[in-house]
């Protein structure tokens, strides 16, 4: 622990001169305002290397919470005699503060290494690392015209890190980082996981196509080899900004693997969701029941999910969409079930610095159990921000969600919750 603590702040003083000299990385995306609405980082070298810099950065998110709920789900009792579909009783109060560290260390012109520490989560109380990788969008060290001229369009990326599915896990919440997502929520199907691979982006004049391998599951292994199959990702897409006022970008993306242990691509968020113990019964904890709120389908052996972003940015307005459809199944099942997912973020930014917004999303998703029966979920968020200083955000929030369709003696029968919400936020 001792060392833990003398390496950390030797890197922090380690890094005072660096970040004074040099703030920002190169082919970096910044972690306070100015990272809103990038998603794969650009080809630009718009950062001189002068030597190893290390940027130490934070990111810090606190939600007050004010929602009530419902359901009509039959009485389940449990050996004790406990209702498990009781609703535990909720009302206003503060959330658990999230916290990230974040660690950016420039090794050589163009390779730069990522590593994101969550200090602070709902689900984990200790500190432990989201993920890290080498970023290279340079080969100097082969000292090669023609790998130089390839570079010029391409990055890789090896290490533990997001799969780069969709758009939509460019402008969620990540635990303490919540600068990106004008919500305080995430899409009730939240597609995103940390896995171990590599990628490949190659961007040219607005043309974007995306290759990657993973090891399809979050946490590396070599038990059960017959049942571990590779993730496979890819992702086309054209991103281009025209007469500097119109924006138009649009990608489809697709994950697909045909076995896992345990895949997590719609549970792959371990730090927990922003709204605390909607729809959890009185036995539940804020870190054991973590995911409130979202939808997990349970395709934890093979799946196949693809997606369509549409983006559109003009002057102050931002149209978002994530148009979605997911197959696949569990070990213990039989057949396939396939689960779709809708959502419309619009977004309209005004002031000096476009310091303020306001944002409506209309969610929806809906599927079949393993059961056999089709649920669906809606949900609708209207809210608006404040970005006090370019690092510090202000969000407030409606959101009203609503269960339809489920089992009677499923807690989630008959269920819905709405309230307000209020989130701070800093990034730097």
């Amino acid at each position: 622990m001792k060392k833990s603590i003398l390496f950390l702040a030797g890197a922090i003083l380690f890094s005072v001169t660096s970040f004074a000299q040099q703030r920002d990385m190169q082919y970096w995306r910044p972690y306070d305002q100015r990272g809103n609405n990038v998603f794969e980082s650009g080809k630009a070298d718009t950062v001189a290397f002068d030597g190893v810099k290390v940027r130490i950065g934070g990111a810090f998110a606190q939600q007050f919470q004010s929602i009530s709920h419902e359901n009509t789900a039959s009485a389940v009792l449990n050996d004790n005699g406990i209702n498990t579909n009781q609703l535990m009783d909720i009302g206003s109060g503060f959330n658990l503060a999230t916290a990230n560290l974040n660690i950016d260390v420039a090794l050589a012109d163009g390779i730069r290494l990522n590593l994101i520490t969550y200090l602070s989560s709902r689900h984990h109380p200790e500190t432990w690392v989201k993920g890290g990788y080498l970023q290279l969008d340079k080969l100097s060290f082969l000292n090669s015209p023609a790998f130089d001229k390839i570079m010029e369009k391409v990055t890789i990326k090896v290490g533990h890190m997001e799969v780069n599915y969709g758009d939509s896990h460019f402008r969620r919440s990540d635990n303490g980082n919540a600068f990106y997502n004008p919500f305080v929520g995430n899409y009730i199907m939240d597609a995103f996981a940390t896995e171990i691979g590599a990628e490949v982006i190659y961007q040219n004049n607005g043309f974007i196509a995306v290759a990657s391998m993973t090891g399809g599951e979050i946490q590396g292994g070599i038990t059960n080899p017959d049942s571990r199959k590779p993730s496979l990702i890819g992702k086309l897409g054209y991103d281009k900004t025209l007469d500097n006022e119109l924006r138009l970008r649009l990608t489809g993306s697709i994950y697909t693997t045909a076995g896992s242990i345990n895949n997590t691509l719609w549970a792959g968020d371990r730090s927990g969701s922003r709204y605390y113990l909607v729809m959890s019964n009185t036995l539940a904890s804020t870190s054991s029941d973590f995911r409130t709120g979202r939808f997990n389908p349970g395709m934890r052996d093979n799946v196949t999910a693809v997606v369509l972003n549409p983006f559109i940015a003009y002057r102050g307005l931002e149209l978002f969409g994530n148009f979605e459809q997911t197959k696949g199944k569990a070990s213990n099942e039989s057949e396939d079930r396939t689960w779709n997912q809708v959502g419309v973020d619009a977004v309209y930014r005004f002031g000096a610095r476009d310091n303020y917004y306001l944002a409506g999303r209309y969610n929806k998703a809906g599927g079949e159990m393993e059961s056999g029966i089709e649920p669906s979920i809606s949900r609708v968020q209207v809210g608006g921000g404040w970005y006090i200083t370019k690092n510090i955000l202000a969000k407030l929030e409606y959101v009203n969600q609503n269960y339809q369709d489920f089992a009677s003696t499923d807690i989630l029968n008959g269920g819905s919750f709405n309230g307000l919400m209020i989130e701070g936020v800093i990034g730097f």
